[in-house]
């Protein structure tokens, strides 16, 4: 698949995950924050909680499931990102790791699926 159709299957999930924390009470701070070396989906804010968010777009019937793709490589990047947006935000607060899983039929969204902490910034 070309990088652009990618891109957009991306797009829809990502615009499905804000519209989720939205409609949840989180205020979106940021998207695709992006630093050398990582970049981060979405960063969102409930409360005094900075959640830094990781959206895996997929077809119906994938081959490998979006929760796979989060690999300590992966981790380690979005991480890496986030501290860098940390040391530019300037204010102390807890902060976690979340990742969304979007499932698309036909570039429609199909299931939507939500993990608070997802991993720590140890892992």
């Amino acid at each position: 698949m070309d990088h652009s159709a990618l891109r957009a299957r991306g797009n829809i999930g990502e615009d499905a995950v804000c519209s989720f924390l939205e409609r949840n009470g989180y205020e979106i701070i940021s998207r695709n924050f992006t630093v050398h070396g990582g970049e981060i989906d979405i960063i969102a804010k409930k409360g005094e909680t900075l959640c830094f968010v990781e959206v895996k777009s997929r077809r119906e019937d994938p081959l490998a499931e979006g929760e796979q793709a989060m690999t300590r490589a992966k981790k380690a990047h979005i991480v890496k990102a986030a501290e860098r947006f940390m040391q530019a935000f300037g204010e102390e607060c807890e902060c976690r790791f979340d990742v969304a899983v979007v499932t698309l039929k036909e570039n429609t969204v199909s299931h939507l699926k939500y993990y608070v902490s997802a991993f720590d910034a140890s892992q």
